[in-house]
Parts: structure tokens; sequence; C-alpha cells
């Protein structure tokens, strides 16, 4: 994939993160009564780089040229939404589900069903409407939901266990595990401390 093919693969993508972010921002004031319990804490977004998209096409065996990747990933674009608590991310899924021009395409609830690593998050595919002036395309955005402490456990998590360390992988992954149990069970007494103040 050349830099141009690169260019004009990722420019509807951008316009179809835009989009989401936008949605999300006025959620965020709309989604309860009251504007000073707003559920985000913090977004940030992301276009595949060529190197990553072009990586991802040779691990499924495919050429890594711009139809291939814009046929077989749905991940281009990708927003990470982190959130105070678990009600804030069901509430914000609810809410995007409900809009009707949206497609949603996947959805994972590894917050119900955590993965064997103690890993929690909300992910969700949204197919966005991108219109030209002959018609109408939909893409895909990849939307990531965790609270606060899902995210700091999956930044600790990714930077200890993805290096080379001299840990028995067997003892960290266990570890990894209750640390992602204590650190839910501290999320849910500030939640109850939260709704007392509301």
């Amino acid at each position: 994939m050349t830099d141009e093919q690169y260019y004009t693969l990722i420019h509807p993508y951008k316009d179809a993160l835009n989009l989401v972010l936008t949605r999300l921002k006025i959620l965020n004031h709309t989604t309860y009564t009251d504007e000073n319990f707003q559920p985000v804490h913090s977004i940030t977004d992301r276009i595949k780089e060529k190197d990553s998209i072009e990586n991802k096409l040779r691990k499924k065996h495919a050429s890594p040229g711009a139809q291939d990747a814009k046929t077989l990933l749905q991940d281009i674009a990708g927003i990470r939404v982190i959130c105070f608590f678990e009600k804030d991310i069901r509430h914000l899924t609810e809410c995007l589900r409900k809009q009707s021009d949206l497609i949603v395409i996947k959805e994972k609830d590894y917050i119900s069903s955590p993965k064997p690593n103690g890993y929690r998050s909300y992910h969700m595919i949204v197919g966005v409407p991108i219109y030209y002036m002959n018609g109408m395309e939909y893409y895909p955005v990849e939307i990531q939901f965790r609270t606060i402490s899902m995210d700091f456990w999956a930044a600790m998590e990714h930077r200890i266990c993805y290096k080379n360390q001299p840990f028995n992988e067997m003892e960290m992954r266990s570890a990894f595990l209750q640390y992602s149990e204590i650190l839910e069970k501290m999320e849910k007494s500030f939640e109850v401390y939260s709704e007392s103040e509301g």
C-alpha cells in the first residue's frame, strides 16, 4: 500500500470517527438529568497507522492493500471511552444502540464475562453512515468502553506482561486476575458513595 493509497483509505474513517466523537460528547452532557454527573472521564481516539494495518492483514494471510483493509478490518478507526462507573458504560451503549442511523455491527461484553486474565471492557463496533455526492456508505468505528479502574488495570497489564520480565507467567496471570477483582470491588464501593452524594 502506497502512502497515497493509505491516506485515501483512511479519509472516510476519519469522518466516521469524528461523527461518533461528536455523538459521545453530546451524550456526555445529556445522559443524566444532573449535568454535574457526566458519565465520561476522558476520550481518546486513533486511526490505525499504515504499518499496523499492513501487519494485521499479513497475520490474516491477506494482501497488505487498501481493498483488503477495507474488507477485512473493522478497527481502522478506534475510540476509547473512559467512564467513572459500569452503569455509565451501560447508559452510553444503550443510548448509541437507540441512534437509528448507526448500525451495531458487533458487541463483546468483557465486563459481564471478563477474560481469564481479568481483562474487563465493553467493545462495540458501529457502522457510521458517510454521505457522498452520489450515495452513502457505512464505515466501522470500534469503541472500547472502560471505567477508570478497568483502564488502569489494562495499562498495567500491558506494561508488565508484554515486556520480557523475570516473572513466572502463571503466577503473574493469577496475580492480575486478583488485582482485577480487587479493583472491581473498590469501584463498586466508590459507586455507592457517588450515589449517596447524588
